[in-house]
């Protein structure tokens, strides 16, 4: 068995986040870390969008970021902190949108250890050294400088080790031009560790410690070290120098505080907190995140609570001395793992859950309105300042960026009846959890939908003015013709008032064509139907285009109309009894094909005059549809026209002046052309805003087939030869090809019963259907509101789309959820979900109306007489008051404390049919849905409920089983009865007509009985705690918490549960799926996936021993059952798999594994079908490997072998770098390989494309 691994869908869960000028531009861009994945994303001023403009898979887990510049230069640089046991310095090239490595230095061993750097990164402010830390012992320190070249340096390494201490947080300290200095949040455990009693360890204090680089004796010294009152989680640094006062802020348990080196006195200010707030009144508040933002003339900081509440803080300065802390409740947004102040005015979260945010900053917040909290207020010790949260005030949100992090579940199916199956995902924790049903495509925005008077059967648009590139033919001093595309002496031109430089950016008309009349709407405030276009309405229309600068060409069956800007028309008539029945047109060419095969060619003179070709010619057969590419940049016409025949060919024919209408190339189809498109893809437009220039990208030739293929061919640019055609099956219907622009490039909207774009994202050719229905014909859209849209016609509707989320595999739909969800189980009748949700450290809603009513109450008992008409009045208030939890978050209730709901939900609806609230304390863990031998076709519900379990240290007091019976059709439940069993029923199996459930590490067989479910049958074999079932026949297969799967089979005759395989290494199992008689799938917590499979000879058959007594399963072997799987497949992802499941995803394809991750990645194991593929991709693996090392330092093939040397599987992800490396290595590999470039490409796509998109 020999797999390849596919990712479909990257990680989506940020885990860090930095900003800065990477391009050199004067935009800032966002680097973020996607646990394994670097991923550029830009933010567009223009629309509020921010978009990824490069991913970059590094095989090596990212542990930290930062990113710093020299003194004196324009551009960031980002120092990566990883596994790989070195640090890696990293530089955005605009040009060929890549990440180039600049340093490389080895310090340690590799792997995410104790004491090898790589955790904590701290930058000096001026650019001048950075300092790598461990989380424990060591920390390295970094001179950067320039050489002579201005080329980044980077020094040996300077020790700053202490043993004996634990490091939470460092930060670079901004002293100007001062020694470097960093600032360490450290514990010694020195003491702690001699003390056998604990007292010590109770007794430890944090310490606040300066490592001072000093430049003259190339040295780090330890400068300075105090002890910490409160517990500390992080610094921020303080701006210094001649921008600020320096120094720290320390974000500590209910307090923060400023402290700094000298004379100096601690500012220390309470943490404010929600007034009236239902958490837990013990539990402490912290800030998690911060973000500072600087100007020349001023400073603030971000800071987020562990609720999401954002306090703007500032320093007040009294000669350097900061004299106060001023904190004021700025807006709440969901709890950040990172936040990015931009100096645009943007803020960006990147979400610890769920979705990530971009806010405009619509003001700072300093009106006098909001109360201010100081250091200088005078409070009790250990008294908060309270605040009232409210909806956002000074934040706008202006985009979101979809995240799927944390998958809990997932499951695959088509519920729709849509052909192709949708994922079922269970997303997010707490009260902004999700059901998101994940479909393959793009989404699309409906802009507009507008009825027609009839069907029609054509759309098009046109603009009245070039756009683009303005050709001005000019007689300059010197007295010579210029043709350029800028007129560079303009100023001096002596004939400029002939010329009209002004261009239309957007569409001026859309044209709409029936099968006997043509109907001109024209574009503005509003479409409004005009008739003075100059347009022929009498007729159906087969093609319009603007011609040359500002007229417009109609190609009707009885001849041609040019429409001159000053409304002249001059006709061209069909001869004879001939009409025409195809014809391609664009900026300065026509050609038409009349009845009977025969081309006429026509080309736009310099004057604007539409001129014939003198020769026609005659075709072997009928036309059937013909294609043009657009005219080039600087050239006066596409040199190729494409032509499809009644006879299943293509030809490719000359329009050159030299060779024109001389054949130049033919391909063979297996099927007749319904219609042709020439593109120009993989080119870049350049961008003013980076300074990156364009690239010229190849042209292609799309082909779409009758019998609903789509195949795309290369034209080379000179010879007019095709080669490389790729093929896709894209639906039932004919395929139809359109030329439309997305991202200022070319890109190919195919339509069959389905709707496809084919376009470049990020150098890679994308081929996705639109989640939309089913539409007829469409073209371009420019207007000011839909800059790139697309306008698009079905049955009898005009419809204006826009695609704004190029590149994204899934389109989403998101359900609210209102716990943390995690499991869920299909009813096949109704196809509706049962999902459970259960959240610890929270109230059910009965709590949390009792804890406010008691709350209210208190706060009439406790003021005097006189003031309780007032509190009274506040009370009722507080009870009326509805905070949104969604918004503001749930309130922590504290340890031990648990609220669930059983839900049964339509996922295509989404709307909830039942909703069964549990008790308080009681936490569900896992739901099937059975059926009992002994009542017939009735279905259950079996739910497992833990009652009041405490995670650490470990304890509950008992277990339930909830037996409920589906009624009303499925959409409702009504509870039988409660079983209850003495620890926490992990896992639950429908088994021959009863129920196989694992009660702690007991696996027990239940069957129905009238009061309760009665205990059949139990073996006490698994070590710890069964975590899944899976039943084949009469054998089961139990996965245990840490120890990986057993094997058992169920003696009938006996009533007996005989453990008789397991496997030989312990495995900590998240997820499993069984998928076969003998074989297992199984995913662990260190992100392994695994495939473990019987041997031949095993035998589950008690009564081969001769012996009689079951001497052979009481034997064991290595402290397990007698007999061991074998080990099939491993593998490291390097994600933590919540769910595995054998599927199909596209129809007609092959099952495969498929798999979601934590952190929201999706991808497939697929087992290959040939020797010949399995050895041609395991020696690009291998070559790939060395031409191409990832971008950390981390070696590819340790990576994944983290845990298991891997084993048996392919890694797609390499392979498919191959499409995004150097035209220099990718010839040298394929060269290696016995192909060419174009060749291992398509095997890239080919296996993609069989098993998924």
């Amino acid at each position: 068995m020999f797999l390849y691994n596919l990712t479909l869908q990257r990680a989506t869960g940020i885990t860090c986040a930095v900003h800065g000028n990477f391009s050199g531009s004067k935009l800032q861009e966002i680097i973020v870390s996607r646990g394994k994945i670097l991923e550029l994303l830009r933010h567009d001023p223009n629309t509020g969008k921010i978009y990824p403009v490069l991913s970059v898979e590094v095989f090596g887990m990212i542990r930290s970021l930062m990113p710093f510049r020299l003194t004196g230069g324009s551009k960031d640089y980002v120092v990566v902190g990883s596994d790989s046991g070195r640090i890696v310095i990293l530089e955005y090239i605009a040009q060929k949108n890549i990440f180039e490595k600049v340093h490389q230095e080895t310090f340690g061993k590799s792997g995410c250890r104790r004491i090898v750097p790589g955790q904590y990164l701290a930058v000096d402010p001026k650019g001048r050294a950075v300092m790598i830390g461990a989380v424990e012992k060591q920390k390295l320190v970094y001179i950067l400088n320039r050489d002579a070249s201005a080329r980044l340096t980077i020094s040996s390494p300077l020790e700053a080790h202490k043993a004996n201490t634990l490091v939470y947080h460092m930060v670079g300290v901004d002293v100007g031009f001062e020694n470097p200095t960093f600032a360490c949040l450290e514990i010694d455990y020195e003491e702690a560790d001699m003390d056998h009693t604990g007292e010590g360890a109770k007794n430890t204090q944090q310490l606040l410690t300066y490592y001072e680089l000093d430049l003259g004796l190339n040295h780090v010294v330890r400068k300075y070290s105090e002890s910490l009152e409160e517990h500390a989680n992080f610094l921020i640094s303080v701006p210094g120098g001649s921008d600020g006062p320096s120094g720290v802020l320390i974000c500590s348990e209910n307090y923060i505080t400023y402290k700094n080196l000298g004379d100096q006195p601690d500012i220390r200010c309470p943490i404010p907190r929600r007034r009236n707030d239902l958490d837990d009144p013990e539990r402490g508040m912290i800030f998690v995140c911060s973000a500072t933002h600087k100007t020349k003339s001023m400073f603030f900081f971000l800071a987020q609570t562990e609720q999401g509440d954002i306090f703007k803080i500032t320093l007040e300065t009294d000669e350097d001395m900061v004299t106060e802390i001023i904190l004021k409740y700025f807006d709440t947004v969901p709890v950040a793992a990172n936040m990015c102040v931009l100096k645009s005015g943007f803020l960006f979260i990147a979400s610890e859950f769920g979705n990530h945010y971009l806010y405009q900053i619509a003001q700072l917040g300093d009106d006098d309105e909001e109360p201010r909290f100081s250091s200088a207020s005078q409070l009790e010790e250990g008294e908060p300042h309270f605040f009232s949260p409210r909806p956002l005030k000074n934040l706008v949100q202006v985009d979101e960026m979809d995240s799927l992090s944390p998958i809990t579940h997932c499951q695959i199916a088509d519920l729709a009846n849509e052909d192709t199956p949708q994922l079922y995902t269970l997303c997010g924790r707490g009260p902004r959890s999700t059901l998101r049903v994940l479909r393959h495509g793009l989404e699309v925005s409906e802009m507009a939908v507008s009825e027609l008077p009839g069907n029609p059967n054509a759309v098009w648009t046109v603009k009245k003015n070039i756009d683009g590139n303005v050709y001005f033919i000019h007689r300059d001093k010197c007295g010579s013709l210029h043709n350029t595309s800028w007129c560079q002496c303009w100023e001096q031109c002596c004939c400029r008032y002939w010329l009209n430089p002004s261009t239309d950016e957007f569409d001026a008309y859309i044209i709409v064509s029936f099968v006997n009349a043509t109907l001109v709407l024209s574009i503005g405030e509003t479409v409004e139907e005009v008739t003075d276009s100059g347009f022929l309405g009498t007729t159906p229309t087969l093609s319009c285009s603007q011609l040359g600068d500002d007229a417009l060409v109609q190609i009707y069956p009885d001849g041609i109309r040019h429409i001159r800007s000053d409304k002249r028309v001059n006709e061209w008539k069909t001869p004879g009894k001939k009409s025409i029945v195809k014809c391609a047109v664009n900026q300065r060419q026509v050609v038409i094909a009349l009845t009977g095969g025969e081309l006429v060619y026509f080309e736009m003179d310099p004057t604007g005059q539409l001129n014939e070709y003198t020769e026609r010619k005659e075709m072997s057969s009928e036309v059937v549809c013909m294609a043009l590419g657009r005219v080039p940049v600087g050239e006066q016409r596409c040199r190729f026209l494409a032509v499809g025949l009644s006879d299943n060919t293509v030809r490719i024919i000359s329009l050159d002046p030299s060779d024109c209408l001389s054949p130049l190339s033919m391909q063979a189809l297996p099927e007749p052309s319904e219609s042709l498109c020439i593109v120009e893809m993989g080119g870049t437009e350049a961008k003013e805003e980076t300074g990156e220039p364009g690239t010229v990208g190849g042209l292609f030739l799309n082909i779409g087939l009758q019998n609903g293929v789509l195949l795309r061919t290369v034209l080379d640019n000179v010879t007019g030869d095709l080669s490389d055609t790729r093929t896709r099956y894209l639906g039932v219907r004919p395929v139809k090809l359109f030329r439309i622009s997305m991202q200022g490039s070319e890109a190919v909207l195919a339509m069959s019963s389905r709707s496809w774009l084919s376009y470049t994202y990020q150098n890679r050719f994308h081929l996705t259907p639109l989640s939309y229905e089913t539409l007829e014909y469409a073209s371009g859209f420019a207007s000011e509101q839909c800059p790139e849209g697309i306008v698009a016609i079905s049955t009898n509707t005009l419809r204006i789309l826009a695609l704004e989320k190029l590149g994204a595999v899934f389109n989403q739909v998101s359900h609210p959820l209102q716990h943390t969800p995690r499991k869920f189980v299909i009813h096949p009748e109704t196809n509706n979900l049962i999902v459970i949700e259960t959240e610890y450290n929270a109230y059910t809603e009965a709590t949390k109306m009792e804890r406010k009513q008691q709350m209210a109450e208190e706060m009439v008992e406790m003021v005097s007489a006189e003031e309780r008409e007032m509190a009274a009045e506040m009370a009722a208030n507080f009870l009326n008051e509805e905070r949104s939890e969604s918004i503001f978050g749930a309130p922590k209730a504290g340890p031990g404390m648990w609220a669930s709901i059983i839900r049964i939900i339509n996922p295509i609806s989404g709307n909830t049919l039942e909703k069964i609230q549990l008790e308080q304390n009681e936490s569900v863990h896992s739901i099937a849905l059975l059926k009992f031998a002994s009542r017939g076709d009735d279905q259950f519900v079996l739910v497992g409920v833990a009652r009041d379990l405490v995670l650490n240290p470990r304890s509950l007091t008992g277990g339930f089983l909830y037996l409920y019976q589906l009624e009303d059709g499925g959409e409702s439940l009504k509870l039988l009865h409660k079983t209850p069993v003495e620890d926490v029923p992990g896992a639950i199996a429908s088994f021959q007509g009863r129920v196989l459930i694992g009660v702690g590490r007991y696996l027990r067989i239940y069957d129905i009985g009238k009061k309760k479910m009665l205990r059949k049958c139990e073996n006490k074999s698994i070590p710890n705690y069964v975590s899944a079932i899976h039943t084949v026949g009469n054998r089961i297969i139990a996965s245990d918490v840490q120890d990986s799967f057993h094997f058992v089979r169920y003696k009938r005759q006996e009533n007996q549960l005989i453990v008789f395989a397991d496997d030989t290494n312990p495995r900590w199992i998240t997820a499993s799926c069984s998928l076969d008689y003998n074989t297992v799938a199984g995913a662990d917590k260190f992100g392994n996936i695994t495939i473990i499979r019987l041997p031949g000879d095993v035998s589950d058959d008690v009564d081969e021993d001769p012996t009689g007594n079951k001497a052979l399963w009481d034997r064991g072997l290595l402290n397990g059952a007698s007999q061991k799987a074998d080990v099939m497949m491993n593998f490291h992802l390097g994600e933590m798999v919540t769910s595995l499941q054998k599927a199909t995803l596209i129809p007609g394809g092959s099952e495969s594994l498929v798999y979601t991750t934590l952190s929201g990645g999706i991808g497939m194991l697929v087992a290959f079908t040939s020797h010949e593929d399995h050895d041609f991709f395991q020696h690009l693996e291998m070559y790939m490997r060395t031409e191409h090392p990832p971008l950390c330092g981390r070696d590819h093939l340790s990576f994944r072998s983290y845990y298991y040397p891997v084993k048996n599987v392919i890694d797609g992800d390499l392979c498919e770098m191959f499409n995004s490396m150097d035209p220099v290595k990718q010839k040298s590999v394929s060269e290696e390989l016995d192909r060419t470039p174009s060749e291992v490409s398509k095997k890239l796509e080919d296996i993609r494309t069989r098993y998924a998109f």
